[in-house]
């Protein structure tokens, strides 16, 4: 099976490392800017070439952002080849074309890996849309801000020490943003939703509130009224309608979420 990398960046990088010396995956083609001498496979920056190259089965998009990534997309399925993509964001914005083209050109697209990494969350809950009715989605979706938040409620750390720490063990970026603002727990869950309720939601429909202003003080002052704080997102259909949000949530101590560690996720349906 031969593959197209779009991006070498740090997933980029990472993916084709694991494919080395596998006989079932290999990356034939990557898509970079400049020249990339230590790889023995095609290292090209026009992206014709990969879509013209009729040996390429699959093309695994990691290139993050809305634009070129989904024209992109779209020229390899309208060219046969199936496509893998982490990008939750294009996904959110694009979700009905992108599905719809799939289907119309009668190639996959897997987009598994941007909710949930390598655990395949969304496969699986497409595969339990297909057999019953499924009528909530809801959890912790964001290991950058568990961990913070374990941090401040176990250690008495304060939001900036937690923050540094979870950048140190690469937890967070060097802009956190899209974590501790709950951007990318909301992306997460839009998927579920649109996964598991056959919708189309955007980010304009969800609204969130992340962890930005949660201090140490607040935390105190959870734990004395018997309460953990997670950052939790949840989806819910009930009566033909639709709501969906991102916020903190104090749980009681005995509340399966409120066990969850570290940089660790927890999803129900």
């Amino acid at each position: 099976m031969n593959i197209a990398l779009l991006g070498f960046g740090t997933v980029g990088s990472h993916f084709y490392k694991l494919c080395e010396g596998r006989t079932d995956l290999h990356v034939a083609a990557v898509l970079s800017r400049r020249p990339r001498p230590e790889l023995t496979c095609t290292v090209t920056a026009d992206y014709d070439e990969i879509v013209r190259d009729p040996s390429i089965d699959i093309v695994v998009e990691v290139m993050g952002g809305i634009e070129p990534a989904y024209s992109y997309l779209c020229a390899a399925m309208r060219a046969g080849k199936h496509v893998v993509t982490a990008n939750k964001q294009l996904m959110c914005a694009h979700f009905d074309e992108l599905t719809s083209l799939a289907k119309e050109q009668g190639v996959a697209l897997r987009c598994t890996a941007a909710a949930g990494g390598g655990i395949p969350w969304l496969t699986s809950l497409s595969r339990a849309a297909a057999l019953d009715e499924i009528t909530a989605v809801e959890g912790i979706l964001n290991g950058t801000t568990n961990y913070m938040l374990s941090a401040m409620t176990n250690s008495g750390a304060d939001y900036a020490p937690a923050l540094r720490k979870a950048q140190e063990l690469g937890y967070a970026e060097a802009d956190p943003s899209a974590d501790i603002d709950g951007l990318d727990i909301q992306r997460k869950l839009i998927l579920s939703a649109n996964v598991a309720f056959g919708v189309s939601l955007r980010e304009a429909d969800v609204p969130v509130f992340g962890i930005r202003n949660v201090r140490k003080a607040d935390i105190a002052r959870f734990q004395a009224h018997g309460c953990t704080c997670k950052l939790i997102a949840a989806a819910e259909q009930k009566g033909g309608s639709i709501r969906a949000y991102v916020e903190p949530t104090l749980l009681g101590h005995d509340a399966l979420e409120a066990a969850v560690p570290a940089n660790f996720n927890l999803i129900s349906m």
